[in-house]
């Protein structure tokens, strides 16, 4: 099934990790991006949440920005948040997106935007009709500790997903994104032997394709 074929490449809505932005998703992103062309674009999104105390590279007009916080203005993969703040409004930013710049087909999430578009697609798998997609594509993704979000796992969510996993990944370290792999019906799990960051070396780009053919533009609508 060449999507060229049938005129527009696949469109995937990308969710930044924590710290990151819209801006700096693109910028790390360029290799994954030339890797897919022709077969999809990446629109990226920022979160709706800035970081409390900017970070190294802050330039002040873009500011490092979360999806959710598990602390007071501070986020750890794995912090079991009894009270974790701003996840609605974060769905709300991705509802609005895929209903603004859409038609999406997909979701690529790196880091807790990964953990974010596992959420989106428990949402979906349920019949959610704010989220219009078909598969997604999970870097670095992990399963959220706080027991608010428990709801997101308890049943196998039924949507295609890819989960990349950085077997050297020293922020969300593998076992982690294993585990949310699990919480998925028939996830496709991809390992390289890099960290933290979105892969995009000939066996990735390979994974990446392979898992992007079973799908066409629209399906998700």
């Amino acid at each position: 099934a060449d999507a060229m074929s049938g005129g527009r490449p696949l469109r995937l809505l990308g969710l930044h990790g924590y710290r990151q932005s819209e801006r700096r998703f693109r910028q790390r992103t360029g290799a994954l991006r030339k890797a897919l062309r022709g077969r999809a674009e990446l629109v990226a999104v920022n979160a709706p949440h800035p970081v409390p105390g900017g970070g190294e590279d802050d330039d002040g007009d873009d500011p490092p920005r979360g999806w959710w916080f598990s602390g007071p203005g501070t986020f750890e993969a794995g912090e079991v948040a009894e009270a974790p703040a701003g996840l609605e409004e974060s769905l709300s930013v991705v509802a609005a997106a895929l209903a603004e710049h859409g038609p999406f087909d997909g979701l690529l999430g790196f880091s807790q935007g990964a953990a974010l578009a596992a959420m989106v697609c428990a949402l979906r798998s349920h019949g959610d009709p704010r989220f219009p997609v078909a598969f997604a594509i999970l870097v670095a993704g992990f399963a959220s500790r706080a027991p608010a979000h428990g709801h997101f796992y308890r049943e196998p969510i039924a949507l295609p997903t890819l989960h990349v996993v950085g077997d050297a990944d020293a922020v969300i370290a593998a076992p982690l994104s294993r585990e949310l792999a699990q919480h998925f019906v028939e996830p496709v799990v991809l390992t390289h032997p890099g960290g933290h960051f979105v892969p995009a070396a000939a066996p990735q780009k390979k994974a990446y394709l392979d898992f992007l053919d079973q799908f066409c533009p629209g399906q998700g609508q």
